[in-house]
C-alpha cells in the first residue's frame, strides 16, 4: 500500500445515493446496453467524488493501482474497444492502450495530469463512444483493422459491449473496495 495516503478515517456513512438504474421496462437491447453502460459510467464517477487528489493518486491495495489510474485505464477501454476495435480507426498501440509505466507495465497517471483532465479524457471517450453506439446496429461487425485485423473474425458490436460492461461491472466493485478502504463509506 501506498504511504502517501492517511489510514482509514471512522466510516462517514454511505456515499450519495447511486445513480439510477435503467428503467426496467426497457427491452429492446439496442436501448439496454447503452442505458447500462452510461449507469455503469456514472457509478464509477460517483465513486470518485469526494476523494481528495491525494485519495485519488494514491493506492489502498497491493497491486498498487489508484482510482485515478482506473478512470485513465477505463477512458482507454471505451478508446480501444470502440474507436481502435469496433471503428478499426488507426491509431498505434499506445495510443489504443494508454500510458503504462515503463518498468511494471502498470496502467500509470503522470504527475502532470490533473484530475480534472483524467475525467475530461474519460467524458471524451465516452462522448466518442456514445456517437459510435448511436450510428451502429448491434449485429454490426468490427472493422476487420485496428484491433482485429485478419484472419480473426471480428466480433459484433453486441459482443464488444457486453465485454465493456463486464469490466465497468468488476472494476465499479474495485473501487466499492477502495472507498470503503479509504473513507469507510460503502455503495450499493
Amino acid at each position: 500500500m501506498s504511504d502517501n495516503v492517511p489510514p482509514n478515517p471512522s466510516p462517514q456513512g454511505p456515499l450519495a445515493a447511486p445513480p439510477a438504474e435503467p428503467s426496467r421496462s426497457l427491452t429492446d437491447p439496442a436501448a439496454l446496453l447503452p442505458a447500462y453502460l452510461d449507469y455503469y459510467r456514472a457509478t464509477v464517477l460517483a465513486k470518485l467524488d469526494g476523494l481528495s487528489e491525494a485519495e485519488l493518486r494514491g493506492s489502498r491495495l497491493p497491486s498498487g493501482w489508484s482510482p485515478l489510474e482506473l478512470l485513465k485505464h477505463l477512458a482507454y477501454v471505451e478508446r480501444r474497444w470502440l474507436r481502435w476495435g469496433f471503428l478499426g480507426e488507426e491509431m498505434d498501440e499506445p495510443t489504443a492502450w494508454g500510458d503504462n509505466d515503463p518498468e511494471s507495465g502498470r496502467w500509470c497517471v503522470r504527475e502532470d495530469e490533473s484530475p480534472a483532465q483524467i475525467r475530461e479524457l474519460f467524458a471524451r471517450e465516452c462522448a466518442h463512444s456514445r456517437r459510435i453506439l448511436a450510428a451502429a446496429g448491434l449485429q454490426d461487425r468490427a472493422a476487420s483493422t485496428g484491433r482485429f485485423p485478419p484472419p480473426a473474425e471480428p466480433p459484433a458490436l453486441s459482443w464488444i459491449l457486453f465485454h465493456v460492461l463486464q469490466e465497468y461491472a468488476r472494476h465499479a466493485g474495485h473501487l466499492d473496495v477502495v472507498r470503503e478502504l479509504t473513507d469507510g463509506r460503502v455503495g450499493k
